[in-house]
This record gives structure tokens, sequence and C-alpha cells, in this order.
């Protein structure tokens, strides 16, 4: 019966074994390497009892069992020899300083053993070099790889016997440890320090007497070989030898030994029982090359993962001791859960050997603080990301208690004195890893529209939303509507920005028509004959117009003191029937002064329709009729020059003391809704009209007689054209715009939208102020998202745009506004996290650099090489740079 070593719980026949955390893996190194590092003041400090820094003694040996050695060489040439708890040799005691001469002494430790031990002598070599210390994110190490040997029961206590086999092993890794385990060319000396060994044999040889360990029964450890003078740095002349192997069918990757930032080269050995790694040429094995299984709609989640899992800082923290630094009494924390999630998730992505990982506590971590991750649903990485440093950032803040800071507002002092001000506080209620090393500060500047007011206010960031400036432009036509009564509609065709703002199309609108000074454009949807909504959000995107609607921009004077906006919606009664039915574009026009009665409505009304009354027989010198009346000049009462031609026979020229129409006896108005679906009264002419609509807003229904509506035009009020009729074969270019301009779009002035008025301390009201945001202080890792999403309350929308951004040298100093000394304003890249497809449907990815110049493609599970010019795509969403000394 074969049977793995777990790292907890019971094995497959009731034998408990040891609960242990974190990385489960164990290491062969040479003793004199670990000697030195644990004789070092950095291990001396770490409180191991004598026993532990000694470790226990194994002797390796000839298999000596004629029942081992019959079945071994009849069937399968395998190494076979016998592991043996043997007696402490003073002569070659630990702190004899002669241990590890014949080159046959080494020593079992765990991961976390071995990486503090390979820190330690990392950085002794730095120091003589004056190079950087330890970073686990730099450092190239291609020296490990691992081995699977197969342990079996023996009679004798304290003893177990060991097998490597050709079947769990390539032939390149059995030659190699038939090189270090033959036990026929001598004596050799293991010293445990992981305590698998040991606990092992203090199983078997405590078990209940009843309980029978067979001899057949194989436990199946793997040992990750490291230092040893076979390394594949000393064999290079092998390496084809190697790749030949890897290439050939049931032989899958673990992890390399290449980190993130590395310079070197690199190369692995292949082992069994793990995923596949993609690509010919890929680095087996490489550390940190580590896969994420996707549990169901969880790629947004493994894309940001694995660019924070390549972030150097955060890694070296996370695999060090982060846990001293958990802050469990935080109220604005997790209880150190998430931290402790993601610390673990970290040290398995970057465990030697490691094949792919399965998130899932993480994931129900997650979903137990932030339940909207829970589930199987797609969602955005960036603001999983968001959350994730915020918790992250919670959860090890080093300070303990907040103090209480009031802001202030630093009108009249310098801004650097205001700036170091405002990031001192932020500090001194905010202090962790995440701080550290990916917040920057931005100053932001107010200005009241009214008081000119400027408030000027320092606040940190921890990543820059870059809006998507449009290149590609849309073209649009527009039917423009007078109030003067006089001039006709006329379509007007525009271009805007294909996914701009109305304030973009109002202000092409306002170039294509010259509007004066003192006029105003108000642009209506009209759908069924009525005015379906105002597009008066200047922040509203052009997307929520769609092609195949009609606009109409009224043309009106500015609005004034108690002027009331009336909009004129046209009813006239059906053939044969006497329903009456809308028709035509309605009106909109502006009253003049302050209360209105019903004459009003009607002459406001009846100048409106001037410039479609039908030329009859009686015009006067062949003139328009609409040129020869003057039905609405303001203030006057005068009816000389009025022309009456067929007129009624109850034709009423002047009624109440106001001038009418000759054609307008029989006009009814009404008081409507805003879509004129019920008449709620019937004006009358000397009757005040009262307001209900605090917006001063008036809905008025004209109802037509038939001999009135054949003295007017009504086809062309009745005739607007749709925004766009695409044609067939319609290609549109591709879109292309550069970081900068992003950066710039961002950095730009702009005024605040309706739902974000700013309180003026000065007007003591809230002002839509403009807004101006600057860099100010910028942070060791820059995260930039990409806004290619947008959302509101009519549709979602996805931006393909490609956006050209720097690899190499992204250079900031000329969008810093703090002009003192800065650490660096470069940033090299070095992880993408991308969105392909559309919303609701679409997957996400990360682009990750891993030293050498060498780029991956994490696709969750499936991780390959890929090159550099194929990392820039339409589908980058958010990048992560990290800074780089100035040249």
């Amino acid at each position: 019966m074969e049977t793995l070593l777990p790292s907890t719980g019971e094995s497959s026949d009731g034998v408990q074994l040891p609960a242990t955390g974190g990385d489960q893996r164990v290491y062969f190194v040479p003793y004199r390497w670990w000697k030195e590092a644990q004789e070092s003041t950095y291990w001396s400090i770490s409180g191991e009892d004598s026993n532990a820094k000694r470790g226990v003694m194994y002797t390796a040996s000839p298999a000596n069992s004629g029942r081992m050695r019959l079945i071994n060489s009849i069937f399968n040439p395998d190494l076979l020899f016998t592991l043996k708890k043997g007696k402490e040799d003073a002569t070659r005691s630990p702190d004899n300083g002669e241990v590890g001469v014949s080159g046959r002494d080494y020593a079992l430790v765990s991961a976390d053993m071995w990486l503090e031990a390979l820190k330690w002598h990392t950085d002794s070599k730095s120091t003589l070099k004056h190079a950087r210390s330890f970073s686990v994110g730099e450092v190239d190490m291609t020296d490990v790889y691992p081995l699977q040997l197969r342990l079996y029961s023996q009679h004798e206590i304290n003893s177990l016997a060991v097998k490597i086999s050709k079947k769990d092993n390539t032939v390149e890794l059995f030659k190699r440890a038939c090189k270090i385990f033959n036990a026929d060319s001598g004596l050799m000396n293991i010293r445990d320090f992981s305590g698998r060994i040991r606990f092992l044999i203090n199983v078997k040889d405590t078990l209940p007497t009843d309980f029978q360990w067979q001899t057949d029964q194989e436990i199946i450890l793997e040992l990750q070989m490291y230092g040893l003078s076979d390394s594949p740095k000393s064999r290079e002349g092998k390496r084809d030898d190697v790749f030949q192997f890897t290439n050939s069918p049931g032989f899958s990757s673990g992890a390399s030994v290449v980190m993130n930032g590395s310079t070197g080269g690199s190369y692995s050995f292949p082992r069994t029982n793990s995923s596949t790694f993609i690509g010919r040429s890929a680095e087996y094995g490489s550390l940190g090359l580590t896969g994420l299984q996707n549990l169901g709609n969880t790629c947004f989640m493994n894309s940001a993962l694995q660019c924070l899992a390549h972030t150097p800082k955060l890694v070296d923290y996370f695999l060090g001791d982060y846990r001293s630094e958990i802050n469990y009494d935080n109220p604005l924390g997790m209880d150190g859960e998430i931290a402790l999630a993601f610390g673990d998730l970290m040290r398995k992505l970057w465990t030697p050997g490691a094949t792919t990982v399965a998130p899932r506590t993480f994931k129900t971590t997650l979903a137990h603080f932030a339940p909207q991750f829970s589930g199987v649903n797609q969602h955005d990485s960036q603001e999983f990301l968001s959350f994730l440093l915020d918790g992250l950032h919670e959860d090890l803040n080093r300070v303990k208690c907040k103090p209480y800071i009031e802001a202030k507002d630093g009108e009249g002092q310098p801004d650097g004195e205001v700036a170091d001000e405002y990031w001192k506080n932020h500090r001194d209620r905010n202090d962790s890893i995440i701080v550290d090393v990916c917040q920057g500060q931005y100053k932001s500047t107010l200005v009241c529209p009214f008081c000119k007011k400027v408030s000027i206010m320092f606040d940190p960031f921890m990543y820059l939303s870059l809006p998507l400036p449009c290149t590609r432009m849309r073209t649009m036509s527009i039917t423009i509507m007078n109030s003067d009564g006089q001039s006709k509609p006329s379509c007007l065709t525009i271009m805007v920005p294909q996914f701009g703002k109305l304030e973009d199309l109002n202000l092409a609108l306002s170039d294509g028509c010259s509007l004066a000074v003192e006029e105003t454009l108000f642009v209506a949807e009209i759908y069924n004959h009525f005015i379906l909504r105002f597009l008066e959000d200047p922040t509203d995107s052009l997307s929520l117009i769609r092609d195949g609607d009609c606009l109409v921009a009224y043309r009106l004077p500015k609005e004034t003191e108690n002027t009331i906006l009336v909009s004129f919606m046209h009813q006239q009664k059906e053939e044969q029937s006497s329903t009456w039915k809308a028709f035509g574009v309605p009106l909109v026009a502006r009253t003049v002064g302050g209360a209105v009665n019903g004459s009003d409505v009607r002459d406001l009304y009846l100048k409106l329709l001037s410039p479609f009354i039908t030329p009859t027989e009686g015009d006067v010198d062949g003139q328009d009729i609409s040129q020869s009346q003057h039905f609405m000049d303001e203030g006057t009462t005068e009816t000389e020059n009025v022309i009456t031609t067929s007129p009624s026979p109850d034709l009423e020229l002047a009624e109440a003391g106001g001038l009418v129409s000759p054609f307008d006896t029989e006009f009814q108005f009404y008081m409507t809704d805003e879509k004129g679906k019920v008449k709620i009264s019937k004006l009358k002419m000397t009757d005040p009209v009262l307001l209900e609509d605090s917006r001063r807003k008036l809905y008025v229904i004209a109802c037509w007689p038939e001999k009135t509506s054949k003295l007017y035009d009504t086809v062309i009020p009745s005739s607007v054209p749709e925004v766009f009729k695409p044609g067939f074969f319609t290609r549109k270019p591709p879109e292309s715009v550069s970081l900068y301009k992003c950066l710039e779009a961002f950095l730009k002035e702009e005024p605040l939208g309706p739902e974000d008025m700013w309180y003026c301390p000065r007007c003591k009201e809230h002002r839509q102020a403009s807004k101006k945001l600057d860099l100010w202080r910028l942070p060791e890792i820059l995260v930039i998202h990409l806004k290619r999403f947008s959302y509101n309350k009519y549709m979602k929308n996805k931006l393909d745009t490609y956006v050209d951004f720097p690899v190499h040298d992204l250079d900031l100093a000329s969008y810093i506004a703090n002009n003192n000394t800065h650490p660096s304003t470069r940033y090299m890249l070095y992880a993408i996290s991308n969105h392909y497809g559309g919303l609701g449907s679409g997957h996400y990815s990360a682009f990750v650099h891993h030293g050498g110049g060498q780029w991956y493609d994490f696709d969750d599970s499936r991780v390959h090489p890929i090159t550099e010019e194929k990392i820039k795509t339409s589908a980058a969403y958010v990048l992560f740079y990290r800074r780089v000394a100035d040249l």
C-alpha cells in the first residue's frame, strides 16, 4: 500500500502525522552550508533548544535485508540503503568545526530554515561585495531539484529502509542520487532538523503490539536537493541532456528557483505528479512560476494575486516574520485573517517545486469578510485588489490606537509644509507595509465658481485610476429648434468623441450653431411625440445615446429670475374618430417676466408656430405671411398690421387685451404631465397659471382642430432624423492612446458633477466647483488602473482602447507638482492584469516579469513564457510599476 506523506491529519492506515502549518517541504543540504548559517548571530537569537540546534543524527548504510536485496536484484536495480539513528561522535561533533570535511555530511531542514539560511549566506556575500541585501524577488537560485524516496518499515528499531527508484525520478536525477546516497562507498551522516525522519521512526517504534505495520507498506517522501556538488551550475554541459527529459511525456513542472528581478539565466529539472507547464522553451520548475486553480470564475482573483505575488518587497515581507506585525485589535481590520490567508498563499506560491495551488482557504476567508466575492460570479480584478490592499493594511497596521486628527485648511502656508503635515497625520494613523510600499500623495485644488475661494488638500492614494481619452470620433445628427419665432428647424451634423460626455456634445453644438453668449441649449430625446428626457448632466456618457435615438437641441435665452420653461405638445383628432392623437415635435420656450396667465401661454405658442404658417393667396407682395404678421412683438397691442385672410366666422381679433392670430380661435390648451398623457386642467385666458413644479417647468397640450391644422405646415416639425444611420460595411479604425495622455486627462482641471457638489466655507453653500489634481509624492510601487469599464443607471460599457504604456522607463518627472527632491521619478513595469472579452463574459490573466528579461503569462493554472513584444495589448487593465534608480 502506497501513502503520500501528508502534512497533517492521519495517513490512510490511521497513523497520526504531525500537524504543521505553512510550507511542508524538506530540503536536503550540505551540513557545512547549514552549520555556517546556524552558528551565526542571526540564528543564535531564535531561541531554539540545544537538541533542535544539533539535530538528530542518522547514518546511511547498505541494505542488509536479504529479502530486499533479493527482490531488488531480480526485478529492479534501484538504489537501496538503510537509514538508522546513530550515536553522536565526539570527534565529529557540531562544535569542533570538522564536520563535513569528507563531503558525506548532510542536513534535513524545513522550508523556513532553508530560506533563512539562504538569506544569511546571500547577505554575507552581499556585504563583501557591497551589494544590496537578500530579496526573494531578486535573487537567482538555480540549484534546487526534487528527488523522491520510498520509505519502508523494518523490524529493527530506530531504522527505516529507503529506496530511490528510476520509476519515480528521471534518469539524470537517479544518476545524481546514486552518487550522493551510494552507501557502499562509505558511511554517510544525515542530521534531521526537520523532525520528519524522527517522527516516522518514533511512530513505528511506539505503535501498540497489536498494530502491524507491514514491511511492504511505503511512504513517499520528496526531498528538495540544494547546494550539492553536482548542481546544475557545475554541469552546464549537461543542460541539453536534461531538457530532453522535460519534453518527454509524463513530465511536468514544479517551481524553479528563478525569482522576480533576477538578471541571471534559469535552469531547472523536471518532476512528476505536478501540473503541466506550457511552453517548449519554458524554464521547468522555476520558483514563483506556480499557477492558481480556477475555483469557478475566480480568474479575476488569480490575476491580481499573481501580480501581488511578484511584487518584490511584498514577497520578502510575507515570506518573513510578518505575523509579528498583525494587529488583531484593529476594529477596521479583519482579525488578522486576511493577512494570514494571504501570507500562507504567498508561501505556497514561492515554494520550490510547488505545483498548481488551489486558493480555497484564501477565497473562503475573503468571502467571509466580503460577501460580494462569494459564489461563482465574475468580479472586477481592480475592485478585488482595492479591497485586498485595504484589508492587508488594516490587518498589518502598526498603529494600535489611532489618534484623532482634525483636517485643517492650509490657506496661506507653503504647499510643502501643508503636504508634509498631511502626510505625517496620515502616517500617525496608518503605518503598514502597504503604506510603506504602495501609497503616494496627490494635491487636490478646489475653486469656488462664485467667490473664487481656493481650497487645497493633500490626500493619500493607493493607485491611480486613469480615464482613457477617446481619439475615435462619432458622427451625430441633431435637430436645432429655435424659439425666436422666425427661424425654421435645421439639422446639424457634428463630430464628438465616441466615448465622450454630454459636455462634449454641448460644446460641439454651440460651435456648430454659433451660439450667442446670452443663449443656451437644451438637448432632449424625442420619443413618440413627447420629450422622453432632457440631457442635463454634463458628465453623462455619450454612450447612453444610441444611433437610433432622435435628439432635438432647443435654442433658448439663458435662464433669468422668475422665467418659466414651457414645453408644448401637439394633439389633433383622428379622422372618423373622436380620439385625440399626438403629432409633431414638442416646442420649448421661456416666458418673459414673472406670473403668467392663459393668454401668455397662448401667445408664446403662436410665436413658436409662426415659422410654420402655410402661405395663402392673401400674402402681401408675395411675402410669407409669417413675415407680415407680428403676432408676438413683446409688449405690443397694435392691430393695424395684422392681416386677416380666410377668417373663420367667429373670428375675434383681440381677447382680454392681448394680440391674437386670426387662426388661433379654436386652439385649446391644457396643463399636463411630462409625457402628455393626462389633461389635468384647461387653461383659461384670464386666469393665472399655477405651477406645482418647483423646477419652474410647465407642460402644456395644444389641441388642434382640423381646419386650424390646415393653416400650418406640420410636416417639418414632425420629421426629426435619427442620430446616426450607419452604412453597409462600416469599419472603425482601431483606437490608440498613450499612457501619458491618460495621465494628463486624469490631472486636468474639470468641474465637479451635480452629485459631487462641494460645500464652500465662504459661500456657506454647495457649489459645483472646479477640481484639479497634481501628483505630489510617489510610492515605491505604482499601481495604475485603466478605467475601461463605465457603469450608469442605463447601461454598462467597456473600452477596448489600446494603451501604449512604457515598459522600461515610465518617467513622471514632468507630472510632479512637488519641486523638492524625490528618490526617483522613473518606473519599470513588472506585472499586468489583463481583461479579455466583454462585460459579464470576459476572462482575466496576468503577465509577470520574472527576471532576466523573461515575461510569463499566468492564465489560472497554466503558466508559460511570453515575449516582451506581446505584453502590450488592448486587454491591459491594471499596470504594476516599481521604482528604479535615476540614470
